[in-house]
């Protein structure tokens, strides 16, 4: 069995110039982990994930406090918390997505696009054509589905 046979032709992409904050609305909207991110032409240039978006949160400094009387006081001052979660949203999709892709052909053979999902611990390949240009993509769940 060959890519093109289980790939999803109808594929979200989003542009590197995008926010984090308009990634992270289309990932819930849609019910996805992660999306290819592509050029004006088609070319995939990145994925993002909900791994990349996590990874990048949880490097966000969150501030220290103490409990008294059952009230929480700050050591810190929560506007420069407030600042690095808005900073976090305006990073662009081109800050925090997966940049070396792992891509296949439509005529890769299923078994192949297996070995890469388990052997390079992704969940989504996406399928190119020649030059680079997405055509589909296959998940994890795609093949699950193929194999009931």
């Amino acid at each position: 069995m060959k890519a093109k046979e289980i790939m999803n032709r109808k594929v979200i992409a989003v542009n590197q110039e995008m926010t984090v904050d308009e990634v992270v609305k289309i990932l819930l909207d849609h019910g996805i982990s992660g999306v290819p991110v592509v050029e004006e032409d088609g070319r995939v240039v990145g994925i993002v994930s909900e791994t990349d978006l996590i990874y990048r949160e949880k490097r966000l400094h969150l501030p220290s406090f103490i409990s008294i009387l059952q009230g929480i006081v700050f050591l810190e001052s929560t506007k420069d918390l407030e600042r690095q979660v808005k900073k976090m949203a305006a990073y662009k999709v081109k800050d925090v997505m997966t940049k070396n892709v792992i891509t296949v052909s439509e005529d890769a053979a299923l078994e192949d696009v297996v070995d890469i999902i388990i052997d390079k611990k992704v969940n989504r390949v996406p399928v190119t054509d020649s030059k680079g240009k997405l055509l589909g993509i296959i998940t994890r769940s795609d093949i699950l589905r193929h194999i009931i």
